[in-house]
């Protein structure tokens, strides 16, 4: 029977509308569409959307939703035509580094399975003859790219949802959304109180004030984008006739030149040029007033006046890219509001405050089909088949909530939207929002900072360079090529060494860490996770979080710190919405709070860390006292901590915390007696390496929802003797008697040098199969490693090659954990260690 949930979707562009049409190909029959505009022409960005759909990008989320989006346009069909025109898409490169960087996304497409082809200069002016063929050095064509009607198709999934029973109300402003004990009831207009189970604010840019209205925070910010239109360009000539013939309004593929920031398209005898290059345009959308009921081609919302000056550059690179339009004008221009977010990712998901309100904003017409779909999904199943993890609300820290820094993030996103931009380039401003109390100390030792969510994280400290002249010769560090080489320090060498060999202290502060408390707390996390977490307190317990069909949707640490206390070491603050949510839900009995910016934490790991300890705490830290993946109270130089027995790195040693007071005095404390252990401060470059040496997953990077615990190689977190049902414990018995299709497996690189950074393309016998997930220089092995997602049948021993640049670069599938396979570096008392290390170690003492 179909569900009785009552649907209440704000908005009528291209993402409510194709939501409407996918809950009511899924049963669901009461559903309201609220929308301030008129019906035919809502006067959002849908209406004036170019409607240019370039799928590839490097977030295998995106082209994915993309990918589906461009399926269902072309499913929309009237009187023979569909609502996409798939003209095919070329990106055309200017200068070298766009050559480069095309041959990046040529890799990109083919590891998301999207067909593409790098093309000659010579090609793209076959398919482009508009061209200047001096400028042009080589393109990237993508035959699936095209056009999509947006506003046609807006209007035909009204009308084919309108006979399914959806209710639209057009004309009529949201003024207020109802809500009793923490969940939503209704959605008040000047007329009426629509009842609602559930509210989806679909609302694009007027996104903000509908979250405004009950306390969410919706982190976009609407942005004026210029659009312009050419007079007929004389070799066009008669392409308005054939347009009213065939329904289409262009045949050339559409065009990027992102060298200049500007994109082309076809509209019958004149061209369209979109420009990124001029500067932010920010819009209050409440200063927009009131839609009229009489909105036009000409007169709408999103629609703003020309500002000439600003696309007076992009008019110039026109006409010298296209010299063509060198007899043409400026005939038609407005400023067209568009959403951009901190990240440049949509607004997606139930607000972790309020249940039952969910937002599908920021979200372009390129995407909009399968951002619908995804939350169609989510509402019907409670999940969806695209993994929406980067996509989610929820993953903004409250730092990244405020007007503040959603308007300066947001507008860097619209500078740098078409720039060459590389995967660890870090964030120039803003910065030190949060910083851990060791901040000032490690400025002193010239730590090389990264930004992420808000926090600074030391990726290396220069005061190790001098390091670099005591390594031995196999731990000396490969040369690299440039573009992997940016943004990285071969003193990254030198902290992976003192870390196998000495000891080393990581700041571990930014980790997210949460409390789950309450007498109903152990019952909240065995229904959750797929770990026995009713085990004795003391004890850790490395789970998964899972949703119903078994996908993975966080892992996590669940340290037992007393009968009805646990503290959560988690990836992102999803995983606190999650859990705090399903909190509610169970009643009064557990409460969650974050914890992570009231403590601080250091990791302390090498074979002397025991050493290290021994003289700041009479505690007893041995193997007898304090098991692995135990945690107890301590005391540090008169601090008292919470020392944690696991380590990511794959070497004795601990976490420590303690509260933020207590931190510069922490640091102090071990810093100063590691020294006669030849201890060194390291930061999260070596860190990530030393991880992956050891084979330990990231959740969000290494597997996602779309994977299995078996496939994704961490079945271990399964506790097979557990009685209690948990959230997808049924699929998991299911997929337990099947063989997987796909695993997460080890790669090392054949000539033990060349780089890659991820999200490359895999070949097997000559045909792409899989995608790199991770990538990074494993110092201890002596090459490069990487964690590929590939077909089953490429097993243990195999060779592939991955794409680098166009490069293809031999690999074998290696046996895991490439280091300690026994655990012995974790588990003994006294790991042995490097005597070429003591030579140094003297000489620095």
């Amino acid at each position: 029977m179909p569900p009785t949930h009552r649907v209440v979707i704000i908005g009528a562009g291209i993402v409510g509308t194709n939501l409407a049409d996918e809950l009511v190909s899924r049963g669901w029959t009461d559903i309201t569409v609220v929308e301030q505009g008129p019906l035919h022409m809502p006067g959002g960005s849908t209406s004036h959307a170019p409607g240019l759909v370039f799928q590839t990008t490097p977030s295998k989320t995106m082209t994915s939703l993309a990918r589906y989006t461009v399926q269902k346009l072309q499913s929309i069909e009237k009187d023979g035509q569909n609502c996409f025109n798939q003209v095919g898409g070329l990106e055309v490169a200017t200068t070298p580094a766009r050559l480069k960087e095309l041959k990046r996304r040529h890799g990109f497409a083919t590891s998301w399975g999207i067909e593409s082809r790098l093309v000659s200069a010579e090609e793209c002016l076959q398919m482009y003859p508009h061209l200047n063929k001096d400028l042009v050095l080589g393109g990237l064509h993508i035959p699936t790219d095209g056009l999509a009607l947006a506003a046609r198709a807006t209007q035909l999934l009204i009308e084919r949802t309108s006979k399914a029973g959806v209710r639209y109300i057009g004309s009529t402003p949201v003024t207020g959304i109802q809500r009793t004990d923490n969940r939503v009831t209704g959605v008040t207009t000047p007329d009426a109180t629509i009842p609602a189970d559930i509210i989806v604010s679909c609302a694009g840019f007027w996104g903000v004030e509908l979250g405004a209205m009950v306390g969410v925070s919706i982190p976009l910010l609407p942005l004026a984008h210029q659009y312009a239109k050419t007079s007929a360009v004389p070799t066009l000539k008669g392409r308005d006739i054939n347009s009213r013939i065939n329904g289409l309004n262009a045949a050339l593929p559409i065009l990027r030149h992102q060298d200049q920031d500007l994109y082309y398209r076809e509209h019958g005898e004149q061209y369209g040029i979109g420009y990124y290059g001029h500067r932010p345009m920010p819009i209050v959308a409440a200063s927009l007033g009131l839609t009229s009921k009489n909105v036009d081609d000409k007169n709408m919302p999103s629609r703003l006046e020309f500002t000439p000056e600003d696309f007076d550059p992009a008019w110039k690179e026109t006409q010298r890219l296209l010299p063509a339009l060198q007899q043409t004008q400026i005939a038609d221009g407005f400023n067209g509001i568009f959403s951009f977010t901190p990240d440049g990712g949509p607004v997606f998901g139930q607000a972790p405050n309020l249940d039952g309100f969910y937002v599908a904003e920021a979200v372009w017409v390129t995407h909009s089909a399968g951002v619908a779909r995804a939350m169609a999904e989510v509402l019907t199943t409670g999940r969806s088949q695209i993994d929406m993890g980067e996509c989610e609300l929820s993953r903004f820290e409250d730092v990244q909530l405020s007007r503040a820094y959603v308007n300066e993030t947001s507008q860097r996103n619209f500078v740098e939207i078409y720039d060459i931009l590389h995967p660890s380039q870090p964030k120039e401003s803003p910065r030190n929002l949060r910083t851990s109390p060791f901040y000032s100390r490690q400025q002193d030792l010239g730590a090389f900072f990264v930004e992420l969510g808000g926090w600074e994280r030391p990726f290396w400290y220069e005061a190790n360079a001098e390091l670099l002249n005591f390594l031995p010769a196999e731990w000396k560090p490969v040369e690299r090529d440039a573009w992997s080489a940016k943004f990285h320090s071969p003193i990254v060498a030198a902290e992976a060494w003192k870390t196998r060999n000495a000891v080393a202290m990581y700041d571990m502060t930014s980790f997210h860490r949460f409390e789950m408390s309450g007498p109903g707390a152990v019952h909240l996390l065995q229904r959750l996770t797929t770990g026995d977490i009713s085990a004795k307190p003391g004890t850790i317990t490395y789970a998964l979080l899972l949703n119903s069909d078994g996908g993975i949707r966080g892992d996590i640490f669940v340290s037992r710190l007393s009968d009805q206390a646990f503290q959560i070491g988690a990836n992102s603050a999803t995983e606190l919405a999650y859990l705090s949510r399903e909190a509610r839900r169970q009643g009064q009995w557990v409460q969650g709070r974050d914890i992570t910016g009231s403590t601080c934490c250091i990791g302390l790991w090498g074979p002397r860390a025991r050493d290290v300890i021994s003289t700041v705490s009479t505690d007893d830290f041995s193997n007898r006292a304090f098991p692995y993946f135990h945690v107890k109270n301590a005391t540090i130089n008169g601090i008292p901590v919470t020392a944690l027995r696991k380590s990511y790195v794959g070497e004795l040693g601990w976490e420590i915390q303690t509260s933020a007071e207590y931190g510069p005095r922490l640091w102090d404390t071990i810093f100063q007696a590691g020294k006669i252990h030849g201890l060194i401060a390291a930061g999260r470059a070596a860190f990530n390496a030393l991880r992956l040496e050891k084979g330990y997953r990231t959740y969000g990077t290494d597997m996602t929802s779309e994977h299995n615990p078996y496939e994704a190689g961490v079945s271990n977190a399964i506790r097979a003797s557990k009685w209690e049902d948990y959230v997808g414990r049924y699929a998991l018995d299911r997929l337990s008697q099947q063989v997987p299709t796909r695993r997460l497996r080890c790669l090392t690189i054949d000539d033990g040098r060349s780089m890659v950074l991820g999200k490359e393309p895999v070949f097997y016998r000559g045909k792409p199969v899989g995608y790199i997930t991770t990538a990074a220089f494993g110092y201890t092995v002596r090459k490069p490693i990487a964690y590929a997602w590939l077909p089953a049948q490429v097993s243990q021993g195999q060779g592939v090659e991955v794409e680098y640049f166009g490069r293809r670069i031999k690999a074998t599938v290696a046996a895991e954990p490439l280091y300690d396979p026994d655990m012995k570096r974790l588990l003994d008392d006294k790991p042995s260690v490097d005597s070429d290390l003591e030579k140094p170690l003297r000489s620095r003492l």
